[in-house]
């Protein structure tokens, strides 16, 4: 079984090498000690949520603070590609189920988006607590999930905004139900453009863009096909808003070696 991970200090954590004693204090310490009841002895990973991770056993623990003897250091590389989710706001909190399971499933940017026929809006300081809300999911669900990476969450986008920010995205996949290419035909625009990032290349970039319940509109996709983007269908059946992008996101990990 994996260890357990929290997210430490990224300074704190870039400065500890073999052999130190790590010191985590605040909340991720009282949430190892007082909720997961961890105690001397038990392997931990802390993190700096950007790739480095911590090995050791837990030394000495405190109301808040849980020190830990770091047995090894590793640095791990990014894939070779870079995911991100556009999602549209819906109702229901189906929105945040989407962006829970998606970083469960490896993204690693996630786009609100105010699409032409989402119910749900965020304006003026409903969007700042909106994009916070969302970023504390994705720090939770990567917890979870054990990943050494937090994904970014990025400021709510309404649909012309949105098409400039796909502006040079590498591929860009609409979820369409009156599409006709299958999510993995559409695949072969990145032959031969598959990056790696231990070369120092850039990830190729993969955007898969979820509308809202009403569906994406005609002229939204549209523009969207002018900036480049692929209309494609996951199957037969019309998935929800929280559970098309996941289900995009399974399939490409697996169709890209992932898994």
């Amino acid at each position: 079984m994996t260890n357990p991970i929290f997210f430490g200090d990224p300074v704190q954590v870039a400065a500890a090498g073999t052999g130190d004693v790590f010191r985590l204090e605040g909340p991720e310490a009282r949430h190892a000690v007082s909720v997961k009841r961890l105690g001397i002895g038990e392997d931990v990973d802390v993190v700096d949520g950007a790739g480095r991770r911590l090995t050791g056993s837990v030394t000495d623990t405190g109301a808040s603070v849980l020190e830990l003897r770091v047995a090894a250091v590793l640095e791990e590389p990014a894939p070779s590609e870079r995911f991100l989710l556009v999602q549209a706001l819906a109702k229901g909190d189906r929105d945040e189920q989407a962006v829970e399971a998606a970083t469960e499933l490896g993204v690693d940017t996630v786009i609100p988006w105010q699409s032409d026929r989402s119910i749900v809006r965020w304006r003026a300081e409903k969007a700042a607590k909106g994009q916070a809300k969302w970023q504390a999911l994705t720090t939770a669900a990567a917890k979870q999930s054990r990943r050494s990476r937090i994904p970014g969450v990025e400021p709510v986008l309404d649909s012309r905004q949105l098409v400039d920010r796909l502006q040079g995205i590498d591929l860009v996949l609409v979820l369409h139900e009156e599409a006709d290419a299958p999510l993995a035909g559409a695949l072969s625009e990145l032959t031969g453009r598959r990056a790696d990032p231990a070369d120092g290349t850039a990830p190729v970039s993969i955007a898969i863009v979820v509308g809202p319940e009403g569906g994406i509109s005609p002229a939204e996709l549209d523009a969207m096909r002018s900036a480049g983007a692929v209309a494609v269908r996951l199957g037969p059946h019309v998935l929800r808003s929280s559970t098309a992008g996941p289900a995009a996101l399974a399939l490409l990990n697996q169709l890209l070696g992932r898994w």
